[in-house]
């Protein structure tokens, strides 16, 4: 992803060239991977399906690796027609390809997912196919809510493993903290917006984990699972340098 003779230091310099990532409609950031490592990845909401799979051929071409995200209807399957390589994950509602097959370095961390119950299973599906496309080795955890705490703790001995946790809860969101207070890896915190009218859509989960009194924890926005699994990726990379 960094290849192409052009440094970091180039790629943010307005005006130094580089591949034209222009279309008829978007300006497509392919030198996002040089400068961040990694590629542009294409957000659905917003898009006709032609243009969310027009962005996706450009990528593709330009990097071999696709990420879309939060699809709509119509979107998969044109991205899917654009590049027939790409696979489809309809609960988590994206599309990811890797032209090379990924085989993390020997010696690379864990990132364990952690979701609440099967309601958390789409976000949490997100973030833990996004931290796989991007090369981190990812495991999941089933049903660990705090309303049964045997499950946390049964489970407990696969996040301690960890190099990143990421811990998925709505509703009161009280999981993060719980998961936090058992381990010693950093917590990625991702609140999810199901829960009953005080729920506030994710509001009132968002709000008690970054009030979290155990340590270590960071939070990301409410079903932001592509970013926890971004963080949690860099984190787990960082942990290892």
């Amino acid at each position: 992803m960094r290849g192409r003779g052009r440094s970091p230091a180039e790629a943010a310099t307005p005006g130094r060239g580089g591949p034209a990532g222009d279309l008829a409609f978007a300006k497509v950031d392919l030198e996002r991977a040089v400068r961040t490592g990694t590629p542009e990845v294409t957000f659905g909401p917003g898009k006709t399906p032609a243009e969310a799979a027009a962005i996706a051929r450009l990528l593709w071409a330009r990097h071999g690796m696709l990420l879309a995200t939060r699809l709509e209807p119509g979107q998969a399957a044109a991205i899917l027609e654009a590049v027939p390589e790409a696979t489809e994950h309809p609960r988590a509602r994206l599309v990811v390809a890797r032209r090379d097959p990924l085989e993390p370095p020997e010696g690379t961390g864990r990132v364990v997912v952690v979701p609440a119950g099967t309601a958390d299973e789409a976000i949490a599906e997100e973030a833990a196919l996004t931290a796989g496309w991007l090369g981190s080795r990812v495991e999941r955890v089933r049903e660990a809510g705090v309303a049964g705490l045997s499950r946390v703790l049964g489970e407990v001995e696969r996040p301690r493993a960890a190099r990143c946790v990421v811990a998925v809860a709505g509703m009161d969101g009280a999981l993060p903290s719980v998961v936090a207070g058992l381990v010693a890896a950093p917590v990625v915190a991702l609140p999810n917006s199901i829960g009953y009218g005080a729920a506030f859509a994710g509001l009132a989960a968002l709000l008690a984990m970054l009030n979290a009194c155990a340590p270590g924890v960071g939070v990301v926005n409410i079903d932001n699972g592509f970013g926890a699994g971004v963080l949690a990726h860099r984190i787990n990379v960082g942990a290892g340098d």
